[in-house]
């Protein structure tokens, strides 16, 4: 028995995104198949984004940005958030990634360390991330970056990492990207300044 059973699909709708119906049945933890089931999907694309992190000055790059999706935010529609883009179907994450820093932030990333990947919301989108975290050297970041002919207006952010990982908590980080890599900072933090600082260990905790 097929565990799942695409009985139609029917596009309704197809621009920047596309949203599909579908008409399914699939298998049971009970046993046997369920009845038929309607349900419609944004169909959407695979990105990726990268925590931007300077583990020499213990600094960690972030971006602000509108977004439509927090429209009813008001004032907090301006998201901060992690470096992302697009994949197009002849790039790979980490090149999108590479790109994106260098787009976004102006930063060129030295090494790159993948986190994970992960469904956004997959009740109701097909949308997949893959997140990375990058080395770069923060020393010359900030300023307004973005693509004007695609309707960017990107302000970097340089943020102390304690700084950065108190926003986790009652603070701006507040969608699915940044929650996930600070959190992932937060975990690995020493190692990574351990790792990528040398042999002779991280330098000290930042006062900042």
């Amino acid at each position: 028995m097929k565990p799942l059973e695409i009985l139609q699909t029917e596009t309704l709708y197809r621009g920047f995104l596309g949203l599909k119906r579908y008409r399914l049945r699939h298998r049971l933890f009970a046993g046997g198949m369920s009845p038929e089931l309607v349900r419609e999907r944004v169909e959407s694309y695979q990105a990726a984004s990268v925590l931007l992190y300077d583990p020499d000055l213990d600094q960690v790059v972030l971006i602000e940005q509108f977004r439509i999706g927090a429209l009813e935010a008001g004032e907090q529609a301006w998201l901060l958030e992690v470096i992302g883009g697009i994949i197009d179907r002849d790039e790979t994450a980490e090149v999108v990634a590479r790109r994106e820093a260098l787009e976004e932030a102006g930063c060129e990333i030295r090494e790159l360390l993948p986190i994970c990947r992960f469904l956004v919301s997959p009740g109701y989108t097909s949308e997949q991330i893959a997140l990375f975290c990058g080395r770069v050297d923060a020393s010359g970041a900030g300023g307004i970056h973005g693509l004007a002919d695609e309707g960017e207006d990107i302000r970097v952010l340089v943020l102390p990492a304690e700084t950065a990982l108190a926003e986790l908590y009652g603070g701006r980080a507040d969608s699915t990207s940044i929650v996930i890599a600070l959190q992932w900072l937060a975990m690995n933090r020493q190692r990574l300044r351990a790792e990528w600082c040398g042999e002779e260990g991280a330098p000290p905790e930042s006062s900042s």
